[in-house]
């Protein structure tokens, strides 16, 4: 067992807690660069690590505050449901290569989106 899963758990969860992401932004392309996984186990393993309800105490202290709408975040989790069954299916399809670009394709996008507009 390497400890460093632990301390990647820990960078993940407090950016996660900080600024709402973490498994896709931190752990994905940390298990690839840092683990040499490929882009499947690593985006199938960061699922596997949100199977538990490990963000509930961050949700629960946004709660607190009055930063969390829970019939969104209901609504959101079905579709989330739903659509993770369909976009795995559809990983598992692709080549890692390819599932690597668009992964990589995704996050330009949205941080051009963050950077450049409003």
């Amino acid at each position: 067992m390497n400890p460093l899963f632990i301390l990647l758990g820990l960078v993940a969860g407090t950016l996660g807690g900080l600024i709402g992401v973490g498994g896709g932004v931190i752990i994905v392309p940390s298990l690839i660069y840092f683990f040499g996984f490929s882009q499947h186990q690593a985006q199938g393993t960061s699922l596997a690590v949100f199977v538990l309800p490990v963000g509930l105490l961050a949700a629960y202290t946004y709660f607190r505050q009055g930063n969390l709408d829970i019939k969104a975040a209901a609504l959101i989790c079905i579709g989330v449901f739903l659509g993770m069954l369909f976009g795995a299916k559809i990983a598992n399809l692709l080549p890692s290569e390819v599932l690597k670009k668009v992964f990589g394709f995704f996050f330009l996008l949205v941080s051009l989106r963050m950077l450049f507009f409003k």
